[in-house]
């Protein structure tokens, strides 16, 4: 089972202290803004550090990269969307920050093990059942 983005906080590489302000700072900026084009420089600024500095200290207290933490918080983001059904794949994809539907097709397949297609049919009620639902 994958371990969701909050997950990844100060690791034992930290030696079990809190995590440093400016990863904390650029983790709720990212989680803020996922839906928005991200570059590490533009995170970096936001927390108030250089971008090298950020992306050592981000995989060393994380122990996830940079880019992978922001993959996986779109990815949370897009498996909640996925639930409407009336949102198509392609909406979502956008609205959560991927910059192509190829992007997110790939990184979904990565982290879930399955097509966000193949993800929401095992997440929703065929559609004759689901019409017939609404009806009562």
């Amino acid at each position: 089972m994958m371990t969701p983005a909050s997950q990844f906080k100060p690791a034992i590489p930290n030696g079990g202290r809190a995590e440093p302000v400016e990863i904390w700072k650029a983790r709720k900026f990212i989680e803020d803004h996922s839906g928005e084009e991200l570059s590490l420089s533009k995170v970096a600024k936001a927390a108030k550090i250089s971008p090298n500095y950020l992306s050592e200290k981000f995989k060393h207290v994380t122990g996830i990269n940079f880019a992978d933490y922001i993959a996986r918080v779109r990815f949370e983001k897009a498996c909640q969307l996925l639930h409407d059904v009336d949102l198509r794949i392609s909406e979502i994809a956008f609205a959560v920050g991927f910059q192509s539907l190829s992007q997110f097709n790939r990184v979904f397949k990565k982290l879930a093990g399955k097509s966000p297609t193949e993800f929401r049919a095992g997440r929703t009620m065929p559609a004759g059942v689901e019409s017939r639902e609404r009806g009562r």
